[in-house]
């Protein structure tokens, strides 16, 4: 009984479990089911990423200071964020990954960098 690749549909030749014929169709295979599925969810990790981005760059020594000016400049959406953490003193944090940012008076944002 012969079994066919998932990616090509050739025949597979070698141990009874495998499921590709070569590295390159499982690769193939492995790139179409593990790329972004619509337009939707590869505009949002774009945003995400650029936000991510724009933070690393403000945010270089983990804890500063910047404005809300600042961030909308260099094109940070504020609508896309990762998670949020709300703090004992009543103070919310959003975070990209592993950069934060709160509101401050006067337009100005705290930035920081949860500990790995």
């Amino acid at each position: 009984m012969s079994k066919a690749c998932l990616e090509c549909g050739d025949k597979i030749i070698g141990r009874e479990d495998k499921k590709f014929c070569s590295d390159g169709c499982r690769n193939a295979y492995n790139n179409k089911m593990n790329k972004d599925q619509n337009n939707l969810m590869r505009n949002i990790n774009n945003k995400l990423r650029k936000n991510y981005r724009i933070l690393c760059e403000l945010n270089p020594e983990d804890k500063g200071k910047t404005t809300k000016t600042k961030l909308l400049s260099k094109g940070f959406d504020f609508e896309f964020f990762t998670s949020m953490l709300q703090t004992k003193t009543g103070n919310t944090y959003f975070f990209l990954y592993d950069q934060g940012y709160r509101a401050l008076e006067d337009d100005f944002y705290m930035l920081v960098k949860k500990d790995s």
